[in-house]
């Protein structure tokens, strides 16, 4: 290949990039739900016509990428590239075709050049109700977890389908936010075909196949070639969750050789009769984060690099359930993944892994207004109901020569929900939203801190919490010496505590305080530079008292 045509074939690269963006960013600015507009829940990606990825947006979250990245072969064997024509836009929310939950919508949509199909856009978002239980783990089977819609047009050639349409504004309790993001996810892949049928116009071309057969390929040796400076052979890891009526474990064995990486959950617990469980599509998509964080980071994430990552997981267990499972909080167990696979690439990398965090999200599911389950009618005013999400989470692990980030939320990468926002659009007051001091593990780099939030009913009504918690029981573990994170804490402001999971009532005049967990600490804490404990004491992250009792550090004594 000349420098000229190297040279080229990156521009079109860069340009593919620059398409799916700018289709997340269309997406983002036309949401009508805040997990899309605030929090970025979201993912967009241009496939070929066999179906392979090419190129992600940088806007995402892994759980959404990845499982997309997987979805559009469904949608493909369901319809085939040659029975599609210009205006065709289908969707699913399928759990087991799309990103795991039916609250996530996936749609994807033919893009045409000079008359034949070039491309599939795709994109997927998490919609702020699909009717049934909601997001939570009373379900027991996908059949009470809301509104199930099989691979279905949304447009054909150009033309609504009403009744989809009708369908799903009678079973979902915010119709308005839920059909607005069907049609920005229309309008986002629309905006990512005209782009892309601008640059080939621009570069002469006729088609992606050589260009995406290219990206493919080269992504692929790659990480092949990250593979052949990896140690070969095989580690085993394990994690234990709180789970609902009694502790989960996971368990895993990675591979790593000179022709793939293989991931096998043997061992894992069996499916729950509970709605955490995982869709393997889910699994994979988190599996395939976790190792591509490790291993080959600077490579595209595309069908190439992720095909040198196999997960194996056996049918029937907690990461593979069988249809239809109840699977809305996957999540919880899903985002654990990353921590779970860490355990095993951290005896192999010891010096590139983090120690545990927090890891499944701690949105807050709030809801109000008659109807609330579990009190009466006459509790309320004259009341609109309402239901959000807030999007929330609390530390991140310590890093090999870095502290862990505050209230980040690592797997997952989506933002913490604006608390002005959720007040906007609901009658709940934040008392406090503020990092909770010192709930990172202590090590020679910190944990990161988790957060309080305190939050009321305006009108001092009652109103009920969703809850789909984790670390409340078992802690986010510290590595290579580092110590674990503080547990999270779910009580009403008088003080009396709360479970993790399920659906419980704030009373009237009471208010909800959850304090979330820390990441776990990296290295021994007698390790740590004694100039880092002087500024954790000033910026308030420990006090004295904790610096002498964790560092071994006086500050009286040191002058300082």
């Amino acid at each position: 290949m000349s420098a000229l045509e190297a040279f080229r074939r990156q521009l079109v690269w860069d340009r593919l990039i620059a398409a799916v963006e700018e289709q997340a960013q269309t997406l983002i600015r036309t949401a009508f739900s805040p997990s899309t507009r605030e929090a970025g829940d979201l993912s967009a990606g241009v496939f070929d016509r066999q179906g392979r990825m090419l190129a992600q947006a940088v806007t995402g979250t892994p759980g959404h990428v990845n499982a997309m990245a997987l979805a559009v072969g469904h949608f493909l064997r369901a319809h085939p590239a040659d029975t599609l024509r210009p205006g065709d836009v289908l969707m699913t929310n399928d759990p087991w075709m799309g990103s795991g939950h039916l609250h996530d919508f996936t749609v994807v949509t033919p893009a045409f050049h000079r008359g034949a199909l070039v491309a599939l856009f795709a994109a997927t978002v998490h919609v702020v109700d699909i009717g049934g239980l909601g997001v939570g783990v009373e379900s027991r089977d996908v059949f009470q977890e809301g509104f199930y819609i099989p691979i279905s047009f949304v447009l054909r050639q150009g033309e609504a389908d009403a009744t989809l349409f009708r369908l799903l504004r009678a079973n979902v309790r915010e119709p308005d936010q839920v059909e607005g993001d069907l049609h920005s996810l229309v309008a986002s892949n629309q905006a990512g075909a005209d782009r892309l049928v601008a640059m080939l116009e621009e570069f002469g071309l006729d088609d992606l196949q050589a260009v995406g057969d290219r990206i493919v390929a080269d992504s692929r040796a790659a990480m092949l070639r990250a593979l052949a400076d990896a140690p070969h052979g095989t580690w085993h890891s394990a994690l234990t969750m709180d789970g609902v009526d009694t502790s989960i474990p996971l368990r895993c064995a990675l591979t790593i050789a000179a022709d793939g990486i293989t991931v096998d959950f043997a061992g894992t617990a069996g499916q729950s009769p509970f709605g955490i469980n995982v869709p393997k599509c889910y699994t994979e998509a988190y599996t395939g984060y976790a190792v591509r964080c490790v291993i080959g980071s600077e490579v595209p994430n595309n069908a190439g690099s992720l095909s040198v990552v196999r997960v194996l997981a056996p049918e029937g267990t907690i990461v593979n359930a069988l249809k239809p499972a109840p699977v809305t909080a996957r999540h919880m167990v899903g985002q654990m993944l990353p921590d779970l696979v860490f355990g095993a690439l951290a005896q192999a990398f010891p010096d590139r892994v983090p120690a545990e965090g927090t890891s499944a999200l701690w949105n807050l599911r709030l809801s109000g207004g008659i109807g609330t389950p579990g009190v009466a009618a006459a509790a309320f005013a004259d009341a609109r109901p309402f239901t959000i999400t807030s999007f929330n989470t609390g530390g991140a692990g310590a890093r090999p020569g870095l502290d862990g980030l505050h209230a980040t939320a690592f797997p997952s990468g989506v933002r913490n929900v604006p608390l002005e926002i959720t007040e906007a659009m609901t009658p709940l007051v934040f008392w406090r939203k503020a990092l909770r001091d010192g709930s990172g593990g202590a090590g020679q780099w910190r944990g990161g801190d988790g957060q309080v939030v305190e939050i009321a009913h305006r009108r001092g009504e009652p109103f009920a919490l969703n809850a789909t918690f984790e670390r409340v029981a078992h802690a986010a573990r510290g590595r290579a010496g580092g110590q674990d994170g503080a547990l999270g804490v779910v009580r009403l402001g008088s003080g009396r505590l709360l479970s993790g999971k399920g659906r419980q009532v704030i009373p009237a005049g009471e208010r909800l305080v959850v304090e979330m967990p820390g990441g776990g600490g990296f290295g021994p804490p007698a390790a740590r530079d004694p100039a880092r404990v002087v500024r954790d004491v000033a910026e308030g992250r420990i006090d004295a008292a904790a610096a002498e009792r964790l560092y071994g550090f006086n500050a009286r004594e040191s002058g300082r």
